[in-house]
């Protein structure tokens, strides 16, 4: 199980490292299912290790020079608020519904690669890739900095809802409305996610914080943390290092294969539970830590 585990987080860097988002929305079903934590701990965890993951490779690509400062601060500093917001909310959601919310958002993700395939004629790897062309009109409410920082927003309120990172939602902003290139904009979205990751799990540390359906504490592994962390970061470097010599269509049509398989696997998992009653909906899924 540890070994399974250890497997688990390296996967997650290496994702994040080869496709620069997407990684993280793995984590939380990781700590729930392999390393056998209640959902509401995994999600808390999953924010401080997308935050460590990310922040490595933000500084990373700022080093190269593949950060833009002004659209990080543009989505980050709302960002905040909105992960705020979620974890607030979070409290009075049980952490079987949050983990439904999840699987339907990877559906979504997986829905979003696999199209962007079908527009996106280049097969370049993932280092050299151009942005797509033919996304149609882009609306003018949303290229507006005001408009950016109200998806801002909604980008952190689905970091803490559900404690993913939002990369896949990330660097689509940042190609297609803020005209960034992919490089960039993969550089960019480490940076915003390590922001408001940090922000959220520091959220989830407050003593206010107790899940109001449980009346309990959200308990934190920080061994778990740390491992997880440690090998992530690892498995992002890694994925960076090799990233230029796979073609990006080819991950990205397998990665979002795999999403739909395991939210598929979640919502199974997880229906009957939310299908109960509210109050039988409250116990979490895995252990509680002690």
């Amino acid at each position: 199980m540890v070994t399974t585990a250890w497997l688990g987080a390296a996967a997650v860097g290496l994702t994040l490292g080869l496709l620069g988002s997407g990684g993280a929305i793995l984590t939380v079903p990781i700590l729930v299912y392999l390393v056998g934590h209640g959902e509401k701990s995994a999600i808390a965890e999953s924010l401080a290790i997308v935050a460590s993951i990310a922040a490595v490779g933000a500084l990373r690509a700022a080093a190269q020079g593949r950060v833009d400062v002004r659209n990080a601060a543009l989505l980050a500093f709302p960002g905040v608020v909105g992960t705020i917001v979620g974890v607030t909310l979070s409290r009075f959601i049980p952490g079987a519904v949050q983990l439904a919310l999840l699987a339907v958002l990877m559906l979504a993700a997986s829905a979003m690669m696999l199209k962007g395939q079908h527009r996106s004629t280049v097969s370049a790897p993932a280092q050299h890739a151009a942005p797509p062309t033919s996304v149609g009109p882009v609306s003018h409410w949303s290229s507006r900095p005001w408009g950016v920082a109200a998806q801002g927003v909604g980008l952190g309120m689905v970091t803490g809802l559900v404690g993913v990172g939002g990369g896949f939602l990330i660097v689509p902003v940042l190609v297609l409305i803020r005209r960034l290139p992919m490089p960039t904009a993969v550089g960019t979205s480490l940076a915003v996610i390590a922001f408001n990751s940090a922000f959220g799990f520091l959220k989830h540390l407050t003593p206010t914080m107790a899940p109001a359906t449980t009346g309990e504490a959200v308990a934190i592994d920080w061994g778990v943390v740390g491992t997880f962390s440690v090998v992530g970061i690892a498995g992002s470097l890694a994925g960076g290092a090799i990233a230029g010599r796979i073609h990006q269509h080819i991950l990205k049509r397998a990665f979002a294969v795999f999403l739909i398989l395991m939210a598929g696997y979640i919502l199974v998992r997880q229906a009957p539970i939310v299908l109960q009653a509210p109050t039988a909906a409250a116990p979490q899924a895995g252990r509680n830590l002690p």
